[in-house]
């Protein structure tokens, strides 16, 4: 009995670890992610993103690094995501109607944005 217990508990464990699939961290070139509003903006709503696990993003280096979970959602889906908040992910343009609505700190350097200027 003990042996029988033993084998169907190996089973179900191996069974359950071969379902488990790794998540996949992206780096998104992210211009527009120029200032703490922006940081904030993409940090909040992407977290809430079907199959994302974690976003961090560095406005030094105008990148969004995104660890998600394959079997829930993929790269395309991030970006479109990034797209229908206002901002644009590697060579995709934001939406817009959602990009005119952004604070002028967080629009492109050539439509007049950009962080605030120092005096």
């Amino acid at each position: 009995m003990k042996t029988f217990l033993t084998v169907l508990f190996l089973s179900v464990t191996v069974s359950l670890s071969a379902q488990y699939k790794k998540p996949i961290v992206v780096q998104i070139k992210t211009p527009q992610a120029q200032c703490a509003e922006c940081k904030d903006k993409i940090e909040k709503f992407m977290k809430v993103e079907e199959g994302v696990a974690k976003v961090v993003v560095d406005i030094r280096k105008k990148i969004t690094t995104i660890t998600f979970l394959s079997d829930r959602t993929n790269i395309e889906n991030i970006r479109a995501a990034m797209n229908n908040l206002g901002f644009d992910a590697d060579d995709e343009k934001a939406n817009e109607e959602v990009y005119k609505r952004l604070p002028v700190c967080c629009k492109r350097v050539e439509d007049g944005g950009g962080p605030p200027k120092k005096n």
